[in-house]
């Protein structure tokens, strides 16, 4: 997800124009990967991005010692704490407006409906929606008030500052108060004194406060005392309480859906991570393989779990598809998923549910858990309250990942400018410049090991989640104008990203709730819940857009939640409203065509074929095998197969709104040039056709020149 909006926007642009500025677009040179104490390089001039070369992974014994480090110290487990209430949900939002209220607003953009805990503002100057709740008034008689709709033992508050770039206003100290109606109140106390609780010293580090006596009530009150001087009485906030048994009350209560799935719905540290896969892995051995594609900055493992009905091998004309997790380590509700999505698929295919067997056995899949590690182990040791919007997000080193990949935009944009694309300057595949590869070069370990998996396995599909907002965002993620804090920026392929975005969005179970409350400031549900991630805030450097322009793989980032660290007990309701999404955005790996580029001669697939479809400008290639994937919607394409060395051939080929693939062979026949070079080098003698061929084409060139 985001950071403050205008913050990032300044970051962005200054990112673009620093890339624009030292790039050299037309520069390639050898990128070098370490992963795992090994050194591989690859030349992205030669290769250009993923075809499948290889079976690069070797599978991984998850019994190994954990490694340690005195910079990052692992978390332990935290074991479940029974009597430890949970959110009532003011940040996941079970907590409706309705439910908020306050003794006085200073405006409607900050009333009682955005005391949120980590709620966002927008991005200008006392804009409708602002990031917290502020008093009309400066006294010690303003309040914020929860009901939370039945008996509660209320047990703590946490509280943050006002989310502002523009001022600075927070809470120093409080009181709480109880009630069962409204009229009377009941002060929290420390004894015999009215306890007074320390609060913020920053807009937003939330602060916890448990209270002394745990307190009965429907109703609490946040009762401000002191704030910042130089500001007022903003806050945002959390309370943490345990519903007690009302018999007498009038209310029939929300029922959130709960899975039948048996899946182990926690929160997962490295360690812990690490034994569920191991299980899977152990409970469908015959499906399931762990690998790791490199390690993070702290030497953390960076493990995938594939899923396939022949874990380790890529199978001809079976394509690859992948879900990435934990980018920005704080937003943890996509790691969990994919660890639950782990369980259900090794679950239902022993069951012998049909829709699951046929999705492994036609589709490779590959899980990453974790991509930022290290800024997990970080956000986990503070929990899901407590991390705040910024605690994890980076890695160990300090960086991004989703700003960290490299900018291929800028040098595809500047050669479209100039007429170059693409008979001078290719629409895919293009090569990394040079200056990413400098010993200098901000370059994560975490980012380059993605990479090397990228241009490892031909993978056709992906999303990257993450967490924060309910949206799903597409390519091109960096503005065109570099200037330009937002501009819509379709790739070639803008209607198959939006069908994609739309099919996660529109199955999602609250995402698809018309009538849902906004996370922040930002009214997606009029869009349908999806947006050009350009059109949202540029990023320069995402890892969706060096899928989609260094490798065959279309991918897009999907925006879980409101709530980027979910509680315990938030983790059964989200994998509910996620589970179909997961499961269908998986499918549309087999939408469009499919098909192996064959040489015509001896019926070998031709890798590193270029698959051009007639009014789309972005080719794909073939992988190792002369397989390909083209996701496509539903119409008539000409497609078009070339190759080195090869005539060219062009076959119609149908997609229809069945939910399989179009098969779409491609036959291609070696020029006279290249059967000469072949024969030539195997010292074989030239065919007499082969012979006659080429004095007809001499013969033509003689004439040519003696017209002249």
């Amino acid at each position: 997800m985001y950071l403050t909006p205008v913050l990032l926007t300044v970051l962005c642009a200054a990112v673009c124009i620093c890339k624009v500025s030292a790039a050299p677009h037309n520069g390639t040179a050898t990128l070098v990967f370490k992963i795992s104490n090994q050194t591989k390089s690859k030349s992205p001039s030669s290769t250009g991005g993923a075809n499948g070369t290889a079976q690069p992974y070797v599978s991984e014994d998850l019994n190994e010692p954990v490694p340690k480090d005195r910079r990052l110290r692992l978390s332990e487990e935290k074991p479940a704490n029974k009597t430890e209430c949970p959110p009532l949900g003011l940040e996941s939002l079970r907590v409706s407006d309705h439910q908020l209220r306050a003794s006085s607003i200073k405006r409607y953009g900050l009333g009682s409906h955005r005391g949120r805990l980590n709620i966002q503002s927008g991005i200008y100057d006392d804009d409708f929606f602002d990031g917290a709740w502020c008093a009309g008034e400066k006294s010690r008689n303003e309040w914020l008030e929860v009901d939370a709709r039945r008996l509660t033992r209320f047990t703590g508050v946490i509280t943050q500052g006002k989310n502002s770039i523009w001022t600075d206003d927070w809470v120093t100290s409080y009181k709480v108060q109880v009630s069962n109606d409204t009229h009377t109140w009941r002060s929290c106390r420390n004894g015999t004194e009215v306890a007074i609780f320390n609060a913020n010293k920053d807009p937003d580090t939330p602060v916890l406060n448990k209270l002394p006596t745990p307190m009965v009530g429907r109703y609490i009150r946040i009762n401000p005392q002191t704030w910042f001087e130089n500001g007022t009485i903003c806050l945002r906030a959390e309370i943490l309480g345990c519903p007690l048994p009302d018999p007498n009350t009038v209310f029939m209560w929300e029922q959130h859906p709960q899975p039948t799935d048996k899946l182990e719905f926690k929160h997962h540290n490295y360690k812990e991570m690490r034994k569920l896969m191991k299980k899977v892995n152990e409970d469908c051995p015959n499906i399931t393989r762990v690998y790791s594609i490199g390690k993070s900055y702290m030497g953390l493992k960076m493990y995938v779990m594939e899923i396939s009905d022949n874990p380790g091998e890529h199978e001809l004309g079976e394509p690859e598809f992948r879900y990435v997790a934990g980018m920005h380590g704080n937003e943890v509700l996509g790691r969990e998923l994919m660890l639950n999505l782990m369980e259900y698929l090794c679950q239902e295919y022993k069951k012998e549910n049909p829709r699951i067997l046929r999705l492994i056995t036609e589709t490779r899949i590959h899980l990453l858990p974790s991509m930022n590690p290290d800024g997990y182990e970080m956000a986990y040791k503070l929990g899901s309250e407590l991390s705040g919007w910024g605690i994890g997000r980076w890695t160990y080193q300090g960086i991004d990942l989703n700003h960290n990949f490299a900018d291929l935009n800028t040098p595809l944009w500047d050669a479209e400018d100039n007429e170059q694309v693409p008979e001078h300057f290719p629409n895919h595949y293009i090569p990394i410049p040079e200056y990413y590869t400098y010993e200098n070069a901000t370059v994560a370990p975490e980012t380059r090991a993605v990479i090397d998996w990228m241009q490892k396995i031909p993978f056709v599909l992906s999303a990257n989640l993450h967490g924060g907002e309910l949206v799903v965002s597409y390519p091109f993620d960096m503005a065109r104008s570099y200037w330009m804090a937002k501009e819509l920026t379709p790739t070639a392929d803008d209607s198959m990203f939006r069908w994609l975005a739309t099919v996660y969005a529109s199955s999602h179970r609250v995402m698809a709730d018309d009538n849902r409350r906004i996370c922040h400031y930002d009214n997606f549900i009029r869009v349908g819940n999806i947006i050009n991630g350009a059109n949202w805030h540029t990023v320069a450097g995402s890892m969706n857009d060096f899928s989609y322009l260094h490798t065959n793989c279309f991918e897009v980032t999907i925006e879980l939640s409101c709530d980027k660290f979910p509680h315990e007990v938030e983790l059964p309701t989200e994998w509910e409203n996620n589970k179909e999404s997961l499961l269908l955005y998986i499918e549309q790996v087999h939408r469009g065509i499919k098909g192996v580029v064959r040489d015509k001669d001896t019926n070998q697939g031709v890798p590193e074929a270029v698959v051009m479809v007639d009014g789309i400008n972005h080719d794909i290639r073939t992988a190792v095998d002369g397989d390909y994937w083209r996701l496509l919607n539903p119409g008539e394409y000409e497609v078009t197969a070339k190759a080195e060395g090869y005539h060219p051939s062009t076959k119609s080929c149908h997609v229809s709104y069945e939910d399989r693939p179009t098969i779409c062979d491609l036959y291609i026949s070696k020029t006279p040039k290249q059967r000469l070079k072949e024969l030539l080098a195997n010292g074989k003698k030239l065919p007499k056709e082969l012979l006659l061929r080429l004095r007809q084409l001499r013969n033509r060139k003689l004439k040519a020149k003696s017209q002249k």
